[in-house]
């Protein structure tokens, strides 16, 4: 298997993370997709990141959608997912405030980086980052409640933990912002970080670039 993209992006990372507790391996390609846009439209017509390639040929993307593959290739007795009930919803409203606090960070930083100061809509980003806090806000009263268990649902280790992890390390460094007012979160998601496979698959943000389109 081929997996394109690169560590900074939290989207690439969890199914990476996944992968390796999964025992799957995988060859990693490092693209980015602003330098590499083209080579990645080569297997996704989206140029984006996470793309992953079976040893079939056929191309997954999206790391929604890559993770139910691996889920579903590892059977719901070893899949980082609750197979069913209040655990499984449990961890998807989990994964989906994560996954929604990071897609307005993400907007944020593009708006800081590719728009000049002036052009900024501060109403926009206001209301980008009231989104994010809140989103941020839900997760430190998840882990405040879990105060003294290793993960935010059950006994083991979940794609919950996973996303956020991934995704509050990637928004902390892009806007950037402090976790100090979330002490609770910070604490899990430093703890996860500590962890080898985390720090295995890892890379600081780089602030993406935009390559000029060929004549």
């Amino acid at each position: 298997m081929i997996l394109i993209g690169m560590y900074d992006s939290s989207y690439t990372r969890r199914v990476a993370i996944a992968m390796a507790l999964y025992g799957i391996e995988f060859e990693h390609r490092a693209w980015s997709v602003g330098r590499d846009f083209h080579r990645i439209r080569e297997y996704n017509p989206l140029g984006r990141a996470p793309t992953l390639v079976l040893d079939d040929g056929e191309v997954l993307t999206e790391s929604t959608m890559i993770l139910d593959y691996l889920d579903d290739r590892v059977g719901p007795g070893r899949a980082l997912l609750p197979a069913t009930g209040r655990a499984r919803r449990d961890a998807q409203r989990l994964v989906a405030l994560a996954t929604g606090a990071i897609d307005k960070a993400i907007l944020i930083a593009l708006e800081r980086i590719f728009r000049p100061v002036e052009q900024h809509s501060e109403a926009w980003l206001s209301r980008c980052r009231v989104q994010v806090e809140g989103a941020l806000g839900e997760l430190e009263r998840a882990c405040a409640s879990r105060a003294g268990a290793p993960w935010l649902v059950g006994d083991a280790m979940t794609h919950a933990d996973i996303a956020v992890a991934c995704y509050v390390t990637h928004l902390r460094e892009a806007i950037p912002l402090d976790l100090a007012p979330w002490p609770a979160l910070r604490a899990h998601v430093d703890r996860c970080e500590a962890l080898e496979v985390f720090r295995k698959h890892y890379s600081p943000f780089s602030a993406p670039t935009v390559q000029a389109t060929p004549a």
